[in-house]
């Protein structure tokens, strides 16, 4: 098999290749808006766009491309797709939520020295998650 057609018939590589796109794209516009260098931001999560909606969903289309969009690999890659990005939009986002209330409570009651915070950027608004999803099927659909 030519390097061509592994590039082609591999969603893996697809949803790789999305995945990490978004995240140094996120990187770069912290950098560019901040004038602040933060090389956490090309691998925390949260913020827009959703990197992991825009992997899944990229997956998902690329197995639809290669498999077909009525196979079973395409059915259970949508399926997976779907809890990921409702649990980028709920749980997560929920707990960031409670680490802001929970790092504000600490900041206020407590006079230790400086406790580490925790991390609130976890979760996507539904906007984020969308944003990420269709960036993830336009990404797999402009591969194929």
């Amino acid at each position: 098999m030519s390097v061509t057609e592994v590039m082609q018939a591999s969603p893996l590589l697809v949803a790789c290749t999305c995945g990490v796109m978004v995240q140094v794209v996120k990187g770069v516009a912290f950098w560019l808006k901040e004038k602040d260098l933060n090389f956490r931001r090309f691998v925390q999560t949260g913020g827009m766009p959703s990197s992991h909606s825009a992997a899944v969903c990229a997956l998902s289309t690329a197995v639809g491309n290669v498999q077909g969009y009525g196979s079973l690999v395409f059915q259970v890659t949508a399926f997976f797709s779907f809890i990921v990005m409702f649990d980028a939009a709920g749980l997560r986002r929920a707990a960031g939520r409670q680490a802001t209330i929970l790092n504000r409570l600490v900041h206020e009651h407590m006079k230790k020295a400086r406790e580490e915070k925790l991390l609130e950027l976890l979760g996507h608004t539904p906007f984020e998650v969308f944003v990420g999803a269709a960036i993830g099927i336009l990404y797999a659909l402009a591969w194929y």
